[in-house]
């Protein structure tokens, strides 16, 4: 009886510990993602190549990967629309919004903005019946919204506001949220994360490859030097590993948990911005990082009670 007591315990530390792995390393990636994404600007390598060639870079490293463990994504109508309507949402929709902005207001305002989806996914989930009302999950969730809200407002107040730009930003999170919603409703019955990792890269690379078809759009790697080619290497490897932990923390965490990729991201990302890029910190950034780490703390003490 002790043995069995002793098992499930191990089990459900493992059960909370996984996700959190998963989400610290995932954000991380994310975090750098936008700052690589801001030296692709400084270098005038535009945001839809470096996008496209990353993400195809990415796709190819996860499709080998797949390949050696003989876990190749499946093709059929039911996946093909899985990877498609995720790869638009998830990746080349979001990405493209947040790469083209980042010139415009900076790699470390993207790495906050993109802590908003948790709580459209939060009220998505709570709508679909996807979660379960939870008081400590639900004020992790306010507390992240509110140091991303926090940094946020500084931001539109500044005199040299693009508010264009900041608007377009906006958008990103929003498909994130739906893109993380989606995810879990139509993730196809048997098949792995790993296995749907590179299909949904392909499905964005296909994506981005027919928006650079339209006019004012420009899929050319300057090659007068190796940095641009150094950085889409490195964002490949980024995203590749980016990617597939999404996918791990989507099955074991579930959309709430997932969208604070971000926050953890934003953690990251914006004092690599401050001491790396010499971008100027963000008003307000100390208290906007205590409460988005608050949000992530009561979020997992609620992920363990959960499964007490």
């Amino acid at each position: 009886m002790t043995s069995l007591s002793t098992t499930r315990t191990h089990s459900r530390k493992r059960a909370w510990l996984a996700p959190l792995v998963y989400l610290l390393s995932g954000g991380a990636l994310l975090g750098l993602s936008t700052n690589l994404a801001k030296l692709a600007g400084d270098i005038q390598l535009p945001a839809l190549a470096f996008l496209f060639w990353s993400i195809s870079g990415a796709a190819l490293i996860l499709l080998v990967l797949a390949a050696f463990r003989g876990n190749l994504p499946p093709v059929n109508v039911r996946t093909v629309e899985y990877y498609a309507i995720s790869g638009l949402l998830g990746v080349a929709g979001a990405n493209l919004l947040f790469f083209s902005a980042i010139p415009h207001v900076g790699a470390g305002f993207v790495a906050l903005i993109i802590t908003l989806p948790p709580l459209l996914t939060y009220i998505g989930a709570l709508a679909l019946k996807m979660e379960r009302f939870q008081v400590l999950r639900a004020a992790g969730v306010i507390s992240a919204l509110a140091g991303a809200v926090t940094l946020a407002f500084h931001k539109l107040s500044a005199p040299d506001a693009n508010y264009l730009w900041i608007l377009l930003a906006l958008i990103g999170p929003v498909l994130l949220a739906i893109g993380n919603l989606y995810r879990t409703l139509r993730w196809p019955e048997g098949v792995s994360s790993d296995a749907l990792a590179p299909g949904m890269l392909i499905a964005a690379a296909i994506i981005l490859l027919s928006v650079g078809f339209l006019p004012g759009f420009s899929m050319s790697v300057p090659t007068e030097r190796s940095l641009p080619f150094l950085l889409i290497a490195l964002q490949a490897m980024v995203f590749a590993g980016q990617f597939l932990l999404l996918f791990l923390l989507q099955k074991s965490g579930g959309p709430v948990f997932l969208s604070l990729l971000g926050s953890v991201g934003a953690v990251v990302g914006v004092p690599v911005a401050i001491l790396l890029q010499g971008e100027t910190a963000p008003e307000g950034l100390l208290l906007g990082t205590l409460l988005i780490g608050a949000g992530i703390t009561l979020l997992n003490i609620g992920k363990a009670k959960q499964l007490n």
